[in-house]
């Protein structure tokens, strides 16, 4: 009895994470290092109405599908993606550098694809910035 009660157990661990199966306890997001240059850079668009709106429209074209409407990571495709979305509500979040958030849209990693070619204006990036500064809880 206890070897078919093994065999199950092993054949069900082996379903699990051959599917895909996320253990969210077992696995830790690995750090995104962003260049100390984009850490101290300066958003050089001021947060203005115009620069909100602009970035609102470019979020609900290239970002939204994943990180969510609101930015909490509920897009309709982040349950599609290797990695959790991020939530730009958090503080923690809110926290990081403008510099960091223009980096990571620019590069991109993993299942964040890199947009410069998509958003190839750099103040358009930056006006994406001062919309995602909008997300809060």
């Amino acid at each position: 009895m206890k070897t078919k009660l093994a065999v199950v157990a092993i054949s069900i661990s082996v379903y699990l994470l051959s599917s895909g199966f996320k253990v969210a306890s077992l696995q830790q997001p690995k750090p995104w290092i962003v260049p100390d240059k984009y850490l101290k850079m300066v958003n050089p668009i001021k947060t203005s109405a115009e620069s909100v709106k602009d970035g609102k429209e470019l979020w609900g074209t290239h970002c939204q599908s994943c990180h969510g409407k609101s930015g909490k990571g509920d897009g309709t495709k982040a349950a599609q993606l290797k990695t959790e979305p991020g939530n730009f509500t958090l503080p923690a979040t809110q926290k990081e550098p403008d510099g960091s958030f223009f980096f990571k849209i620019s590069e991109g990693r993993g299942d964040m694809p890199s947009f410069k070619k998509k958003i190839p204006e750099a103040d358009d990036i930056w006006n994406l910035v001062n919309y995602m500064r909008t997300l809060k809880s």
